[in-house]
């Protein structure tokens, strides 16, 4: 055999035969598109057209991060508030005529002075004191009808409410007879604070309510709440850094708030400072009733009805197990209706 005859017989050779039977009506369409794959990418391809390897990893990426800000979401509305402690910084004196009364309200108003609502029936005042000796610098005393209670600071006007009414009184800031009446909407008068555009109130009940500070309107209400629980009878308020923070009445708790959506954010547990002046002979103190916050200077002050002291105080965080349940230390089952 010549070697032309050679190179001719293995040009005739017939090409691979694919895995798919003679028989099979589809096997010369496989075997063409098989050759031409061959030909082209020097292996076989599939028919059917495949994403590309680009838009599969940019889908894997945007499945990761829905995933993960569903969990962050989850974790951020699960996660339990945080609870503080305190460390006393400092404490000052009260008049000791003051003790015979109920505080219940409280305001720094700068240079060393604290403004304060003392209640109780035919005791009850509008008071300037200077915060290191307690000593009364003003005073102007309400009508025996009235109970005193929230009070807050805006611009140069106290805002004052009174208990089981729905009437308040504004004070000029330096002179107590310019004083004038108004009427609210809440449903009594116990807390007042300001962020210096709306001013907060409360009515015993777990309701925070947004007043117009000109016409003393109510222009919005959030339910106050931890967790699945309302909380009630919030009382004596400030506005702290964003917060609004809240006495429980008749408990060593303050609450600090969100007032956009009545969310509590964390606790302050004061047990240890009203269980100090029970040890220490003061026997006739009632609760936990008074917040006050230096803005300039990032003081805290805190005190109660018929406390004879105020106290400056630094939060700590509580590290470790609470003693007891929030449940249990700072809610109450409310009896208003």
């Amino acid at each position: 055999m010549t070697v032309g005859s050679q190179k001719g017989k293995r040009r005739r050779r017939a090409p691979p035969s694919s895995d798919l039977p003679a028989s099979d009506p589809m096997a010369s369409t496989a075997a063409s598109d098989f050759g031409r794959c061959k030909r082209s990418r020097g292996y076989c391809c599939r028919r059917e057209p495949s994403l590309p390897v680009a838009l599969v990893a940019l889908c894997t990426l945007l499945f990761v991060y829905i995933t993960w800000k569903r969990m962050t979401v989850a974790v951020t509305v699960s996660a339990p508030p945080r609870f503080y402690s305190f460390n006393i910084v400092n404490e000052f004196p009260h008049d000791p005529d003051a003790f015979t009364q109920a505080r219940s309200g409280l305001v720094y108003g700068g240079n060393e002075t604290l403004f304060e609502s003392t209640g109780l029936y035919h005791r009850s005042s509008v008071r300037q004191v200077i915060l290191q000796t307690g000593k009364v610098q003003v005073s102007h005393q309400m009508d025996g009808s009235y109970f005193g209670e929230g009070l807050t600071l805006l611009g140069e006007r106290l805002f004052q409410v009174t208990w089981l009414t729905r009437t308040g009184f504004t004070y000029d800031r330096y002179n107590f007879s310019k004083r004038h009446r108004f009427t609210h909407q809440m449903r009594d008068g116990w807390g007042l604070a300001t962020d210096g555009k709306v001013i907060f109130g409360t009515d015993g009940s777990s309701t925070l309510y947004h007043l117009d500070p000109q016409t003393l309107k109510v222009i919005r209400r959030v339910t106050v709440r931890y967790n699945d629980h309302e909380v009630p009878y919030l009382n004596e308020l400030e506005y702290v850094n964003g917060e609004v923070w809240a006495n429980v009445w008749q408990t060593d708790c303050i609450a600090r708030i969100s007032h956009k959506d009545g969310m509590v954010l964390s606790w302050i547990l004061l047990h240890e400072l009203r269980q100090g002046l029970l040890k220490s002979g003061h026997t006739a103190i009632d609760v936990l009733n008074g917040i006050a916050w230096d803005e300039e200077t990032n003081r805290l002050f805190v005190t109660g009805k018929l406390w004879p002291k105020l106290y400056q105080i630094h939060l700590r965080p509580v590290t470790g197990q609470l003693n007891g349940r929030i449940e249990d230390l700072c809610l109450i089952k409310s009896e208003i209706s």
